[in-house]
């Protein structure tokens, strides 16, 4: 079994449960409340803003050339796909691409991207690659998982999982878990408990982000 598979089996039940989340589930049949939508473009586009400065460091911290120019690709493709993506929902929603910049982060938002870039700042890259691999690989599972199903008559909706399931999304993933299992191989029992807690704390993130876009957030003070 590979190193992937250790990760996923360890937070599959988290996995699961995103799968399971209404605002997922709204997502593929198309029943999702507009507003809900919104509170999740406006949010992750400023997550997705923080989440290319981890492939920016990820480049950076490249032990070999092939590593360096795949996070180079990562960086253009968070950049200026998917987050073209968003600002695209935000014209639908009548939201300016100022408005998107400017907005507040909510404060899973800060929290999860304060976490990320950390980990990618402080750890080696074993440790950069788990903490982002529950985004990229998780997004591309549910985009996988929700294309089964027939498309939503929103196209809103039926355009987002198209992204998350499209080859383009789902081979990235592919790369980044080999190239975990690379990062992984070799490394004492004690390295990878850590690479585990890592991952299983990204995933309980990105369950708390879908929870935080359906139910709204506020810093209360």
């Amino acid at each position: 079994m590979s190193f992937s598979d250790t990760l996923y089996n360890e937070a599959k039940p988290i996995w699961d449960k995103q799968l399971e989340h209404p605002f997922v589930k709204g997502i593929g049949n198309g029943s999702l409340d507009e507003e809900k939508f919104k509170n999740w473009v406006r949010q992750d586009y400023r997550y997705l803003i923080e989440f290319s400065r981890i492939f920016a460091w990820a480049a950076a911290k490249s032990d070999r050339l092939e590593s360096m120019s795949w996070y180079a690709f990562g960086l253009n493709l968070t950049l200026n796909t998917e987050m073209q993506l968003h600002r695209d929902y935000a014209k639908r929603f009548d939201i300016t691409a100022e408005e998107l910049e400017q907005v507040p982060m909510w404060p899973t938002t800060r929290a999860y991207t304060d976490f990320l870039v950390r980990t990618a700042a402080d750890g080696d890259m074993a440790d950069l690659v788990a903490a982002l691999l529950p985004c990229a690989w998780g997004y591309a599972y549910i985009g996988q998982h929700l294309a089964q199903g027939n498309p939503p008559e929103d196209q809103r909706y039926a355009d987002w999982i198209s992204m998350y399931s499209s080859k383009e999304f789902t081979g990235a993933a592919e790369w980044l878990k080999a190239e975990m299992n690379r990062l992984a191989e070799g490394t004492k029992s004690e390295k990878k408990t850590r690479l585990i807690e890592i991952f299983v704390l990204s995933s309980k993130y990105e369950y708390l982000f879908w929870e935080m876009c359906w139910n709204g957030e506020i810093w209360g003070v």
